[in-house]
């Protein structure tokens, strides 16, 4: 199918999905600390999952909660490794992301854009405050995905 012929039909899908994701990441922008723009990154590939592919499993509850915590977890355990050299915090970073998908997987949370907060975390730190944004911000994105499903169906 080409993509003129799906714009054509399903329009009005797009817009209201794409103004949907809008709206949310919007809301909770206003709430993040812009400091954490990359923590953010990642929330905006979550809110692309739950807003075009709303029916894949990556766009269950489960897995975006538990995928985030996951790599909230992951990204401030190797953050607590003291990395002087390019290469060891290299090192730590790549680990905090092959960590958190390997916990994903074997807990059955999977969901790509949290190996992102993972990264996130470890390069630029952890605290009270980011832990409570990020779980809040992925809370949120959910119960609006889970509110707003009557409204929306998967665009691909």
């Amino acid at each position: 199918m080409s993509a003129m012929f799906k714009l054509k039909t399903g329009w009005k899908n797009y817009v209201l999905q794409s103004f949907f994701a809008t709206l949310v990441i919007f809301a909770i922008l206003l709430l993040l600390s812009l400091r954490r723009a990359v923590i953010a990154a990642s929330l905006g590939a979550t809110a692309f999952i739950l807003f075009t592919l709303p029916n894949d499993f990556t766009a269950q509850p489960r897995n975006v909660i538990g995928g985030h915590l996951i790599g909230v977890i992951s990204g401030s355990l190797f953050n607590l490794i003291i990395h002087y050299l390019p290469q060891h915090s290299a090192a730590l970073y790549a680990m905090a992301v092959g960590f958190s998908i390997f916990f994903m997987v074997i807990t059955d949370t999977e969901h790509p854009p949290a190996s992102g907060t993972a990264l996130g975390i470890v390069m630029f730190g952890s605290s009270a405050r980011v832990v409570l944004e990020v779980m809040a911000s992925v809370i949120a994105l959910s119960m609006a995905h889970h509110f707003l499903k009557n409204y929306i169906k998967d665009l691909r």
